[in-house]
């Protein structure tokens, strides 16, 4: 909640996009991020453990859909279970509903508040649109409120005014096949606007057992953005619509649909403040014999105020409004099956100059949840800006994950017994965050960020036994905790001017018990399944005659239950600048493994292909 796009004045916009493959390295720091602070800050300046996907990564690779963009940031864990989910998660707890991390795109929350988590085959963002996303590991929960747990994942796209004239992008290979058409145009100096409409689809995978997976899927869609910029004032209108469907395996197929308008306006102050109002509407649909709508409806406020030279002060408050509607199936139940859930929020955080290079930065928010009440969320960072190429921060958080209607009010059964419930008395899972870390940018050429972390857990959703019958129905509860700890690192190192290089490895320890009274059952693992260590590289090169290069290659260390041996596996591309307005180009994922296991059961798990496509852009 308060989840707003961006403090950034209109006049620190930054590169934009197409300016970003001439920058060198050192200018790359200064990108400005909003995710830490809710204020345009410099990359290397941001106290935070973030990463920014810019563009460029985004276009020279061979991802074709939000989660395999994710992919490129070394500090999000990245799992395809099948076709059309993903488990994605950062610092621990990850499912195919990972409910821990917050996501956001232009500012509109994609988190269910439904069942918690990310429908990620919902989440489709034209990729030639995108400005950057803002990959943060820790908690956000001060500025962006409940369920920025373990993470934020911040997606903004590029003003119209930056996307003129027509593109079309058209691939198509051995396991899928897409399309955007995107026409941009300027109706007045101050208005300008872009529409666009796009498809992907994806065919069936195979299971570790050989058996077909039933699980090929196709997703159109089509959206608009105008932006008015006159003066101190932009106004931002945009909108999505989509419709497709997914095949399951002894089932109908699932249809998905949704639909979402946002308005925003950013006003400029004197004396450097910044005034920004947003609001949007999102409606989400999923049915296949049952299914569920969600409608929400959110009002943000922020304001950032200077104080002289020395502080920094943004302070905002927001309401969201939410409506869903359940059919039930026999076997899975939420009681009742329609609602609404009010949420409220005000908070505001402070950076405080102590000398030129010594910044404290102390907030709160005070959240008012449906089922929780009020929760207090406070922060604390301390940054010192050593020099020019060296920051060292560090930051201690508290967090919660909300409750859910599914955790309160699910019922499953099996045949006509009642197997599983939702905990009347479930409560907000708990987590105190204590952070440090540091950027480098020991050479020309050579950037360099390392954090450490130590989580502590506490009322984490567990599975406990009927106290009247001593088995079923079983109900969650909160009775798990426990601690994590971990460090991760990555790295740019540009040794010629045509080569670039990106490296990321983390580490990762997580400790979880069960608390007096619990029954133990199902084990920890219920929590999650994640590896202990990853290591991704990747390596861009541009040659002459318009020739460029990009390879990654990613190790995935071992999930313990259910177990997932480790993997190497590697993405490539080839792109040919034919001209100005057409680059053609052949991409592969997973190119190492015909198939091979990512998340899920080893013995009838779906297993991701190899796949490779021949794609065209022509800008006209």
């Amino acid at each position: 909640m308060g989840a707003l796009y961006s403090t950034t004045t209109l006049a620190d916009a930054g590169p934009s996009p197409g300016d970003l493959a001439r920058l060198s390295l050192q200018e790359l720091t200064d990108i400005n991020v909003t995710s830490v602070s809710k204020r345009a800050e410099p990359l290397l300046t941001a106290p935070a453990a973030i990463y920014v996907i810019t563009s460029d990564d985004i276009l020279n690779s061979s991802a074709t859909s939000v989660p395999e963009m994710l992919q490129l940031a070394p500090n999000l864990q990245v799992a395809q279970s099948n076709s059309y989910n993903y488990a994605i998660t950062a610092r621990g707890f990850n499912s195919t509903l990972a409910n821990k991390l917050l996501v956001l795109i232009d500012g509109r929350s994609v988190y269910s508040p439904l069942f918690g988590g990310v429908y990620w085959d919902m989440q489709q963002v034209m990729r030639g649109d995108i400005q950057q996303i803002e990959v943060i590991r820790g908690p956000g929960a001060t500025l962006w409120g409940a369920n920025a747990f373990n993470g934020v994942i911040n997606i903004t796209s590029r003003n119209s005014a930056d996307t003129q004239g027509g593109l079309t992008d058209v691939f198509a290979g051995s396991f899928g096949r897409g399309v955007d058409v995107r026409y941009g145009g300027r109706i007045s100096d101050d208005l300008t606007y872009r529409v666009y409409v796009s498809g992907l689809a994806q065919d069936a995978t195979k299971t570790a057992n050989g058996l077909k997976g039933e699980d090929n899927w196709a997703i159109p869609q089509g959206g608009f953005r105008a932006d008015w910029h006159h003066d101190n004032d932009l106004v931002t209108v945009q909108g999505d619509a989509y419709d497709g469907y997914e095949k399951q395996p002894g089932n109908v197929a699932q249809s998905v649909a949704g639909q979402n308008v946002l308005a925003r306006w950013t006003h400029s102050l004197d004396g450097g403040s910044n005034l920004q109002i947003q609001t949007y509407f999102d409606r989400a649909h999923r049915f296949d014999t049952g299914g569920l709508t969600v409608d929400t409806v959110d009002f943000d406020l922020q304001h950032s105020i200077p104080v002289g030279n020395w502080n920094e002060l943004v302070w905002g408050g927001g309401y969201r409004f939410t409506r869903y509607w359940i059919t039930n199936v026999p076997t899975f139940q939420i009681q009742p099956p329609k609602g609404t859930l009010n949420l409220g929020n005000f908070f505001g955080q402070d950076t405080i100059a102590l000398s030129k290079s010594l910044k404290v930065t102390v907030g709160l928010k005070l959240e008012d949840d449906p089922y929780s009440g009020l929760s207090i969320l406070p922060s604390g960072r301390v940054s010192w800006q050593i020099d020019d190429t060296a920051m060292i921060w560090s930051a201690v958080s508290k967090a919660i994950r909300a409750p859910t209607p599914y955790d309160r009010n699910v019922v499953e059964k099996v045949g006509s017994t009642v197997f599983l419930t939702g905990g009347t008395n479930f409560k907000s899972e708990k987590l105190a965050a204590y952070e440090i870390g540091v950027r480098l940018q020991p050479m020309s050429g050579l950037s360099l960020s390392v954090s450490g972390f130590y989580n502590v857990y506490d009322d984490l959703r567990s599975i406990e036994v009927s106290p009247v019958t001593g088995f079923i129905p079983v109900n969650f509860a909160n009775l798990m905790a426990g601690d994590s700890y971990g460090v991760e690192s990555w790295l740019n190192y540009r040794p010629l001017d045509w080569w670039e290089l990106a490296a990321g490895f983390n580490i990762q320890h997580e400790a979880l018990r069960f608390k007096p009274g619990s029954s133990g059952l199902g084990g920890t693992q219920q929590a999650g399944n994640d590896p202990s260590d990853q290591f991704s590289i990747r390596s861009t090169i541009s040659l002459s005659h318009g020739i460029q290069l990009e390879a990654d290659l990613r190790y995935v260390g071992a999930l313990p239950n259910p177990a997932v041996p480790a993997y190497v596996e590697a993405n490539g591309r080839l792109a040919w600048a034919a001209s100005e307005r057409l680059e053609i180009s052949i991409a592969g994922s997973n190119l190492i493994h015909r198939q091979h296991l990512e998340f899920g059961s080893s013995t009838d798990g779906n297993e991701i292909p190899r796949s490779v496509f021949a794609e065209a852009r022509w800008k006209f």
